[in-house]
This record gives C-alpha cells, structure tokens and sequence, in this order.
C-alpha cells in the first residue's frame, strides 16, 4: 500500500506493509458474556487506536471449526466437504489486517491483542508488503 505525504514543495512516498493477525484460539465452547463483555471492550479500544493511526484495514472473528467447508480440486470440478482441513485443538478464532511500518510494530500490536484476550497471536506478512520487498 502507498501512502502520500506533504514533504515541503513535493510529495514523499511511504511504503506500509500489511500483515495479518491470526488469534488462535481453543476449540470449544465459547466464554459467556461475563467473560467475553471486558475482552471485547478492550479490543474495541485497540481498533479505535489502530483506526486513529490510519492503520486498521479489516478484523473479525470467526465461527467454530465445524462450521467451515473445504473446497478442493476433484476431477473434472472442486468438491466441496463440511469441516474444517485438519482436526485440532486450536483454530483461527480472529484475524486482523493492519498496515503498520514494520515487522517490530505488527508485533507490539500483536502483543496488546495477546494482553486483551489471553490467546495466542501469529503474525504474517503478506507478499510484497514488506518495505524494500
């Protein structure tokens, strides 16, 4: 992504990367509303400042494994199945895409979703938005 900025008479370029935020999270049932209320206010309030810094891009949570479909090469046409590729423990609960200068902020802000909701975050790149990629 490019962004412009006023840089005295002309224009300078700032190259952001995108990355993308996996909350990885347990398979089962799901906290009730006395647990969940706080999470969700704190991670309304991380998206608030990720939004003020013009770095949110796009986030939501995700349904149980089971609910997912697979579509995959057959012969002749995709063949679509119930159920998520792998069985597991864990799976992608949440993403969140941000466009951040590096690898070192994706992951303090990786690091306050982490503080918030007690699950894990993997952080990854996407192609070509590495700057200097």
């Amino acid at each position: 992504m490019t962004r412009w900025h006023e840089a005295g008479v002309g224009h300078e370029e700032n190259v952001m990367a995108q990355y993308l935020l996996k909350m990885i999270q347990p398979v089962g049932e799901v906290p009730d509303q006395s647990v969940l209320g706080p999470i969700m206010e704190k991670l309304g309030a991380i998206q608030q400042e990720l939004a003020a810094q013009d770095s949110w891009v796009f986030g939501g949570g995700l349904h149980q494994p089971e609910t997912a479909s697979m579509v995959r090469p057959g012969a002749g046409a995709p063949v679509v199945t119930d159920g998520p590729f792998a069985e597991g423990s864990e799976f992608v609960g949440g993403i969140t895409i941000i466009d951040v200068a590096d690898l070192d902020e994706a992951l303090r802000w990786a690091s306050r979703y982490v503080e918030a909701t007690g699950l894990a975050q993997e952080v990854a790149p996407f192609i070509g938005g590495e700057p200097g990629a």
